[in-house]
């Protein structure tokens, strides 16, 4: 008989840990491909954020990395909504076929409501942050000077 997969653990721990692949790992275990696919991205995210403390604001790697972690933690909340906004039929069908249901209980509310925040403000700070780099980047390199053109007669404003 396998052992009990709870929807409150791995609910908590998408949002907690799920950016590294954890929720993951309790599900499906270490064999588990997908898991295996979490940590670097995040990993790289985190190498952007010690850039930028280190480096600053003018980081033009810093500005690619950051934007990976906020996308990996948006990711793991989204994870933790999906579970948590399982029944628990379903999800005893999938990861527990042949055992007793449990309900989950508050506790899976809990998450989901901490998921829908933390995951919006993940969301929309990445979005900033992106657009903010974005725009930076377009102000610091202007368009190329517009040369005369010897045909055309200078308009009457630039006399």
């Amino acid at each position: 008989m396998t052992s009990y997969k709870s929807k409150t653990i791995a609910t908590w721990l998408a949002l907690l840990l799920g950016s590294l692949g954890l929720h993951r790992f309790y599900l499906y275990g270490l064999g588990d491909k997908w898991a295996w696919m979490h940590p670097w991205p995040t990993l790289l995210g985190l190498y952007g954020v010690q850039r930028m403390d280190l480096i600053g604001q003018d980081d033009r790697l810093a500005w690619v990395l950051m934007p990976i972690l906020g996308l990996m933690l948006v990711n793991a909340t989204i994870t933790g909504i999906v579970y948590g906004l399982n029944s628990d039929a379903d999800w005893n069908a999938k990861h527990n076929p042949g055992q007793t249901i449990r309900p989950s209980g508050w506790a899976v509310i809990i998450a989901i409501v901490a998921c829908v925040m933390i995951g919006g403000i993940c969301l929309m700070s990445t979005i900033a942050f992106s657009a903010q780099r974005y725009f930076e980047s377009q102000i610091e390199s202007p368009a190329p000077a517009e040369t005369p053109n010897p045909e055309r007669p200078a308009s009457p404003d630039k006399k």
